[in-house]
């Protein structure tokens, strides 16, 4: 960096000072300096703006996690700072008291299980207009706010369309190849739609079924499944490695096949970005920007319980495992007591696998489930249970998912703030 960008970025330096980093994001006039800041460090050190919906952002991306990580505290946060902030749509309920008694009880029979199956939908619908509403004030009208919605989910259509008739900026889907989604936002022409995708074949393939549908992509996000968290977009546990979806591949693949069609659409590298240098990295590849999960879920405004956090931030990459989730999906995660007891006991419970009489818990979070429509190879557990268990931060029953690599902070607890300005500042320590 020469002598020019060095004075720049310590005067915004020094300026961040001046504003304590751990400001809460409701202050408004806080947020406002500190986005400001960030982006003033932004241009001194090089890095090139995110340009999205006519609106320049940071190039850093709050990853939706589910269930309940990244609710409206988390992505309200990071779109106060200026950058796109993102809810999963994934069972909201849970951070609604209300909404969990009102769907507390799972009588059993036929028709109780489906009224269970109704309610619990309604209440999450609910949940995701509170989480949108409540981000929005946070935000303050700064940075983007987005809607995480996974294709597997068997709500996916009416979780997409409450986000948009709730004036959600972008949705954003992975787990699957979202080639309706054009359609379910027909009547939402400005807002903006973002699949995640792994490889540039899949690039390819959804950006021609979108062009019949006379809509592109306001953004992909292209996920690396060597290196992100939680779900993975590739068929198998063995395909991980493949060096088809190493970024240094991808990016300019598909670059060079929307160059070919005369298309200009940003991507957004995620999985494994934990430091400047790594944001730099994928952008003189080409990309536009980065999304991260893990760092934002180890923030002090992360929605989860603090024994979450401690978890995740605790953890190495030696104390972690692929495993095939409930999804269908390789998924990767912390090797807690549960997911080792898990594995131990899945050749058993592979061995008698068969179809439920019904879901766990009545409301059927995937459209199609391991566990529950008895499919040889799938996972055979209710990750909605592990994952809330994750969430309420319970070692002992929860699925922790986590991506690979040493976090900006090591095993410390820092704010949004203290994270994007790790992440815009060269030649920082990573794990300290």
């Amino acid at each position: 960096m020469g002598t020019s960008h060095r004075y720049l970025a310590g005067l915004a330096t020094e300026a961040a000072r001046e504003r304590p980093a751990h400001t809460s994001m409701t202050d408004p006039t806080a947020a406002a300096g500190h986005a400001s800041d960030l982006m003033t460090l932004l241009c001194a050190t090089g890095l090139t703006p995110l340009r999205m919906g006519g609106r320049t952002l940071l190039p850093i991306v709050q990853g939706g996690m589910g269930v309940g990580v990244s609710a409206h505290r988390l992505a309200g946060s990071v779109a106060a700072l200026g950058a796109m902030g993102t809810i999963s749509s994934v069972d909201l309920r849970r951070h609604h008291p209300d909404l969990m008694e009102r769907t507390r009880d799972l009588p059993a029979g036929a028709a109780a299980t489906q009224a269970a199956k109704e309610a619990i939908n309604a209440a999450n619908l609910e949940a995701l207009a509170r989480e949108i509403h409540a981000a929005r004030e946070l935000a303050g009208g700064r940075g983007l706010l987005a809607i995480n919605v996974m294709r597997a989910v068997s709500e996916y259509g009416p979780s997409v369309t409450r986000a948009l008739e709730c004036g959600i900026d972008a949705v954003v889907v992975g787990a699957g190849l979202p080639l309706d989604l054009p359609d379910l936002a027909q009547d939402h022409p400005k807002a903006l739609l973002v699949p995640i995708l792994s490889d540039a074949r899949g690039v390819q393939l959804l950006l021609r079924k979108w062009e019949r549908k006379k809509r592109l992509p306001d953004a992909i996000v292209i996920e690396h499944p060597r290196l992100a968290g939680g779900h993975l977009g590739a068929a198998k546990i063995a395909d991980l490695n493949d060096p088809r979806f190493e970024f240094e591949n991808v990016i300019p693949e598909a670059l060079a096949y929307m160059r070919g069609a005369g298309l200009d659409i940003p991507l957004i590298a995620a999985g494994g970005i934990r430091s400047f240098e790594d944001i730099a990295r994928v952008q003189a590849l080409g990309a536009a920007g980065v999304q991260l999960g893990t760092p934002f879920a180890v923030t002090q405004e992360c929605d989860a319980h603090a024994e979450f956090k401690r978890v995740l931030a605790q953890t190495t990459d030696a104390d972690m495992v692929e495993f095939t989730s409930v999804a269908g999906l390789p998924a990767r995660a912390v090797a807690t007591p549960w997911l080792k007891n898990y594995l131990k006991a899945e050749p058993r419970l592979q061995s008698v696998v068969h179809v439920k009489p019904r879901c766990t818990l009545a409301f059927d979070c995937l459209a199609q489930c391991g566990l529950r429509d008895g499919l040889p190879g799938w996972g055979q557990f209710c990750i909605d249970t592990q994952l809330a268990a994750a969430l309420r931060g319970d070692l002992k029953k929860g699925l922790f998912f986590r991506g690979v690599g040493a976090l900006p902070f090591g095993d410390q607890i820092r704010s949004v703030c203290e994270l994007m300005q790790r992440l815009l500042t060269p030649n920082a320590a990573v794990g300290t």
